[in-house]
């Protein structure tokens, strides 16, 4: 699964512990439970490990979070739905811990989450610890819901992602980054933001046109992901203004990072009217401590740092005071 669709399915899909809405995909898989009569069923999704783990659905409560089902490596392999009407009697999964002890897993039929470019995402499955082999009504309507829990990370993604330049909306960004807050906190780590504000934009856009302005803010969105880890978030919070989130990174490290995003940045050319556009960025970086601020304090300090920036003459990098 290549990063494309590793970020699809980041902004788009149910994550364990987040703060996501999972209303949608909780009501498909209790409709998937109720249509098979199983006792689980649940979305799993690729995670960067290359397992799928599962995600939301009843049942889920009986597994380890971010646990994987032996069955979903197979199923998401598969060309189409796959079906282990008694795993104890299958040479593939009959010793395996979920099977041979715990809950004693027996039936398992899961379908391949696939986007329409044939991005695989993940599972739609149900589960049981008693045999059973599924009628082929069931299997197409398992089918149908796996098509809806696609269509809804579908919908989610085009409302999280930025049209022009795919970084995400801002409420695409502070949604991950609440969560990254979380699982930060959770781990007694250290999270960065680093806001940044193009200097002087209506200049680009009054000198060379939008279609030249639109093609510099996709360009400097493309720059700073190439200065970035794939753990790296960027987002699009206004007309040219910008967020980075820099997980586990120490502050010292993250205002490297941001000198490197604004030489970047200012170093971009291109082509527009015989001439070429350019442009510079006034940077502002602030961490989140664990336990100490909230998301909204931290990306408020961050856009303090900014405007800092901009009145010591722009094109510079500020860091806030509680970092020096």
């Amino acid at each position: 699964m290549g990063k494309e669709s590793l970020d699809f399915a980041r902004s788009s899909a149910p994550l364990v512990g987040e703060a996501t809405d999972n209303t949608a995909f909780d009501r498909i898989t209790r409709l998937a439970s109720t249509v098979m009569q199983t006792k689980m069923a649940m979305i799993s999704l690729i995670q960067d490990s290359g397992a799928p783990q599962l995600a939301s659905g009843p049942g889920i409560e009986a597994f380890d979070a971010g646990q994987s089902l032996p069955f979903c490596q197979y199923a998401v392999a598969s060309d189409a739905p796959m079906v282990v009407s008694d795993a104890q009697a299958d040479p593939r999964f009959d010793h395996d811990p979920l099977v041979a002890g715990g809950p004693r897993l027996r039936f398992y039929l899961g379908v391949p989450l696939r986007t329409r470019d044939g991005a695989t995402l993940g599972t739609l499955c149900t589960v049981d610890t008693s045999p059973r082999t599924p009628s082929a009504d069931q299997i197409q309507m398992l089918a149908d819901l796996a098509r809806m829990v696609v269509n809804e990370m579908e919908l989610r993604q085009m409302s999280l992602t930025d049209n022009l330049t795919g970084a995400l909306t801002k409420r695409g960004f502070e949604q991950r980054v609440e969560a990254e807050r979380i699982r930060c906190q959770r781990a007694g780590f250290a999270l960065t933001l680093v806001a940044i504000d193009l200097d002087h934009f209506k200049n680009v856009n009054d000198r060379f046109g939008h279609a030249a302005g639109d093609s510099l803010l996709r360009a400097v969105v493309d720059v700073c992901r190439d200065s970035l880890r794939g753990c790296d978030i960027i987002g699009r919070t206004g007309g040219e203004e910008f967020v980075v989130m820099l997980p586990e990174m120490p502050g010292s490290v993250a205002a490297k990072v941001a000198e490197r995003l604004r030489i970047a940045i200012s170093e971009l050319r291109l082509p527009a009217s015989g001439d070429a556009a350019q442009i510079t960025a006034s940077i502002g970086v602030a961490m989140l401590s664990p336990g100490a601020q909230t998301t909204q304090q931290a990306l408020l300090r961050a856009d303090i740092a900014l405007y800092a920036a901009k009145a010591r003459g722009r094109n510079r990098v500020v860091l806030d005071p509680a970092m020096l």
